[in-house]
């Protein structure tokens, strides 16, 4: 009898063990590559992968190039280097979280599977990493991709460059790229993987043609730049932003490679021709162009080939990719980013106010009153909520409603991280990362309401990777967005229909941004009259 239940035992255990599949290497366009098993058997985890040649040398400030191919079968079970950065600072910051070595040849990306074979074609969710375009990776606990695996997706997530190694203009840049441009190296690298994506992921099981990307803040940024660009066009079927988009002005090509100028100035790089300088850029080590440039934030910029035109005016042309869209922002945006608002007064809040909004003060204060301190502080925050994330993401969803033909489900993030820095913060920029990944990284007192609302989190976002609608069997009805009806999923400790979140403030920012737009016109009119 003992000898029978060891027998099932070991049959269990290779049974197990096959599941996970490790054994037979999958093969990509360079060579062969064996992952690991995942946490859970039914995973199959591929960590580290090149997507594209190391950017050094001649390398930095290109777009990127073919990785090189391998003989032996390749192992991809390390996290990669991350890309070069300077990192948060570990005790005052929320977002600080322990990195791979840091490194140029950061070009790497990761694959989560509970594909059997490669005729599964499950849906392909890529994740792009947010913080500033300055800050952060593809790796790490947040991102763990093994619960959106097991809900039937093959899960990817990428490092692209960062900085003033991923947007960068100069001159020299320019002239030697081929397209007259320079400056948005990251958004090349976000479409290399993508082109590595349609190459290689039916070799994981997944299905090229349902592809979703997906990302948060900066991350949202890239979505929306991706969305926009030509260069994109076919490379994914649906999109997800979370908090961040791009749809105010953006710097222009012109404008980027002066601060590039400037930049080659301070490092002593500016002797003899643009090309000169773009060599003597090259030659300087990484640590001191990063010290060079320690930047919270780094902008995509109207470079004339990844970004023809400002990404409002591609949508409002209807020029982007017309794909299914799911967006949203938070409900605390503010509170993480900018904690030291919290000892605003109302003298300083109020003369702040009339010196940014000017004639529009006013009609601002209204809206944002800071009669007080504390009221100072509340309304600080709740204008920084709706300028930097709600304004751009109902922007954005009109935008896609007016010129596109796929729907757009908008959602407002309101569930308040548990315990005491919950009450401080609320519900707080990157906070729905958690439920989205359902992997919980902060040392919060998490209760069963978040892992239940993660559940249904997770459900409407592969849900809607996998037909373009987020709704589904068991979970709250999502409408369809409008602006007539203006309507949001609420997501939080209730998950209902709300109408007109936030309008009057986003309505201001409207009319807010408009001013600054006929400024600009009348600048630029007067500028060629005077000519």
């Amino acid at each position: 009898m003992k000898r029978i239940h060891l027998a099932v035992f070991l049959l269990l255990a290779l049974a197990a063990a096959a599941s996970a599949a490790v054994t037979n290497p999958v093969h990509v366009e360079q060579g062969l590559i064996s992952g690991i098993a995942g946490k859970n058997p039914d995973v199959r985890v591929y960590r580290g992968i090149p997507f594209a040649a190391p950017p050094v040398g001649d390398l930095r400030w290109k777009a990127p190039q073919p990785p090189a191919s391998w003989q032996d079968v390749r192992a991809a079970a390390e996290e990669p280097h991350a890309c070069w950065q300077t990192q948060y600072p570990a005790a005052a910051s929320l977002y600080q979280a322990k990195l791979p070595p840091l490194s140029e040849d950061c070009l790497y990306l990761n694959v989560w599977t509970t594909a059997k074979s490669a005729k599964d074609r499950l849906p392909v969710m890529v994740w792009i990493h947010g913080g500033g375009f300055t800050r952060g990776s593809g790796t790490g606990t947040a991102y763990d991709g093994e619960i959106l695996a097991r809900k039937g997706v093959v899960l990817v997530t990428m490092n692209y460059r960062l900085g003033v190694f991923g947007f960068f203009a100069h001159p020299g840049l320019t002239q030697e790229s081929g397209h007259h441009a320079s400056g948005n190296y990251g958004l090349l690298d976000q479409i290399a993987a993508l082109q590595w994506v349609q190459k290689n992921i039916a070799a994981f099981g997944g299905d090229p043609k349902r592809v979703t990307i997906f990302g948060e803040s900066a991350g949202s940024w890239a979505v929306s730049g991706l969305m926009a660009s030509p260069l994109a066009k076919g490379l994914f079927q649906r999109s997800i932003g979370e908090s961040g988009g791009q749809f105010a002005d953006m710097d222009t090509l012109t404008v980027a490679e002066k601060a590039g100028e400037k930049l080659a100035a301070t490092m002593k790089a500016d002797q003899g021709s643009a090309s000169d300088a773009v060599k003597a850029l090259r030659a300087i080590a990484a640590e001191e162009l990063l010290k060079a440039t320690d930047h919270d934030t780094v902008r995509a910029i109207v470079d004339g080939f990844v970004l023809p035109q400002s990404v409002a005016n591609i949508f409002a042309a209807g020029k982007q990719s017309d794909v299914p869209l799911l967006i949203g922002s938070n409900a605390d945006e503010g509170t993480s980013l900018a904690p030291q608002a919290a000892n605003l007064t109302a003298a300083i809040y109020i003369s702040g106010a009339r010196m940014r909004y000017g004639k529009l003060a006013d009609a601002f204060l209204a809206l944002y009153p800071g009669e007080s301190d504390e009221q100072a502080v509340k309304s600080f925050y709740a204008a920084y909520r709706d300028q930097a994330f709600g304004w751009e993401m109902r922007t954005w969803a009109r935008m896609q409603t007016k010129a596109g033909h796929q729907p757009v489900y908008l959602y407002y993030f309101t569930r308040p991280a548990p315990g005491p820095l919950g009450r401080r913060f609320g519900a707080f920029h990157a906070l729905e990362i958690a439920y989205v990944f359902g992997n919980f990284p902060w040392p919060f007192p998490w209760e069963e309401a978040d892992h239940k609302l993660s559940d249904t989190i997770t459900g409407y976002w592969t849900n809607f990777a996998k037909t373009g609608d987020p709704n589904g069997e068991g979970l709250p009805r999502w409408p369809v967005y409008s602006a007539s009806t203006d309507q949001v999923l609420e997501l939080g400790d209730k998950i209902a229909v709300r109408s007109e979140t936030n309008k009057a403030g986003l309505d201001f920012y409207d009319n807010y941004f408009q001013s600054l737009k006929s400024q600009q016109q009348q600048s630029v009119s007067g500028g060629s009259h005077a000519k």
